[in-house]
């Protein structure tokens, strides 16, 4: 299982570290409904991970490796994939960051946050969580990592959850703050916000280009073995 769980560990870190969830976290704390709508963000955060996991975990198990214990070859080449498409979007990414001078432009539903029900704010948790491109990807990247490793069933649902707690971990580390600090956490949550949305391409664009060669890397060496 400790392997399983080292493969996986970079994976939920690039999912935890991605800009977007965390200024959309900063902004369900600075709406009136902080209190109901940041736990309900962080809930349906946690629950799209889970689900979308445990669910290609379930379809990929038994499936995912061959007779001889290695990984089945349509394991390495989706990896393959995975990786190239994160090189693309890396590039692409890093073509479309605002010039010096320009406004970075953020998602516009951003702009409604200050409107959101605890409801409303749960389900946008679940969406960046598991519908999310980039994170549907990585975390069926971890799921198959996983399944792929031979492990029980009870071990696979704890590698899991470590990919879960560990790709939540800056959702729950802001809403820590912000209950612990009250008051005195929305100049600091405003310059955090503030600072990765001005840095948000760059930010994406190392994380892509490391995460996919990794993957690449993965898929070149099960596959030429």
């Amino acid at each position: 299982m400790g392997q399983a769980i080292g493969n996986i560990l970079p994976l939920a870190v690039v999912v935890a570290i991605s800009p977007i969830p965390i200024i959309a976290m900063v902004l369900m704390l600075a709406t009136p409904r902080a209190r109901s709508n940041g736990p309900a963000f962080t809930l349906g955060w946690v629950a799209g991970l889970a689900v979308l996991g445990g669910i290609v975990l379930v379809l990929a198990t038994g499936n995912a490796t061959q007779d001889s214990g290695e990984p089945a070859t349509w394991v390495d080449v989706l990896m393959l994939v995975f990786g190239l498409a994160f090189l693309v979007l890396a590039v692409r990414t890093w073509q479309k960051r605002p010039r010096p001078g320009q406004e970075t432009q953020m998602p516009k539903w951003m702009d409604t946050v200050d409107t959101f029900t605890a409801s409303r704010s749960l389900g946008s948790g679940v969406v960046l969580a598991a519908v999310n491109p980039k994170n549907l990807v990585l975390t069926v990247a971890a799921a198959i990592t996983i399944a792929e490793s031979d492990i029980s069933g009870g071990q696979e649902a704890l590698a899991l959850a470590v990919f879960v707690l560990v790709a939540s971990l800056s959702v729950f580390a802001l809403l820590a703050i912000y209950f612990v600090m009250g008051a005195r956490a929305t100049e600091f949550l405003g310059g955090l916000k503030t600072w990765l949305a001005a840095h948000n391409a760059a930010i994406m664009t190392v994380l892509l280009l490391v995460l996919g060669a990794k993957l690449i890397g993965d898929a070149i060496s099960g596959l030429s073995s």
